[in-house]
């Protein structure tokens, strides 16, 4: 099963574009791990040609909010669709379990013992600065860690947060998860 963990830092931010749909946002990079190759690789927009086979390929993307921030987003650029393929939303499996959502750094501190290295507005800075290093190693470690976070579940079966100075558990139903299906993929691009 190809699994491909992927993380979007944006040019700007909502208050920029006036909006607060995904799709009105503009894509700086974007991270991915492919766990065919065990690879971390970044794509600007430029690259995206070469970033659509891979996706074509993927049995399922992971991320975290993805199916409500970086499928739609991306999608836009995309010439096909791209919710034809099986998404695991780490945020969505969270919410539908705990009820609301949790930042991924929450979740990585109280499951991990790691934060994240930084946060979506200073990526947007760092792009304004021309600091497009600064933005890829931000976004791999996003990737790292929502990859970590997604296995961590999947071993264990639950995700962990904090509530006041208590560490609780988050059961997550990942039955689903590693469970191939036809995800009906229409190759729109002729690889």
């Amino acid at each position: 099963m190809r699994k491909i963990v992927f993380d979007i830092e944006t040019k700007n931010t909502f208050r920029d574009v006036g909006s607060r749909e995904a799709v009105d946002l503009d894509i700086a990079l974007l991270a991915i791990h492919d766990s065919k190759t065990d690879e971390y690789l970044t794509f600007l927009q430029e690259d995206f040609p070469k970033l659509w086979p891979i996706l074509e390929s993927a049995d399922s993307l992971i991320g975290y909010n993805s199916n409500h921030f970086d499928i739609p987003l991306l999608n836009k650029y995309y010439p096909g669709d791209l919710t034809q393929i099986k998404s695991v939303d780490i945020m969505k499996s969270i919410q539908d379990s705990l009820g609301r959502r949790i930042k991924l750094d929450d979740v990585a501190q109280a499951t991990l013992g790691e934060k994240k290295s930084g946060h979506g507005l200073q990526a947007i800075t760092w792009w304004k600065n021309g600091e497009i290093d600064k933005i890829r190693e931000y976004c791999i470690q996003d990737v790292r860690v929502t990859k970590r976070i997604y296995d961590y579940a999947l071993k264990n079966g639950h995700l962990k947060y904090t509530q006041g100075k208590e560490t609780r558990e988050i059961p997550i139903d990942t039955n689903n998860w590693e469970r191939p299906e036809s995800n009906g993929m229409t190759h729109s691009m002729p690889f």
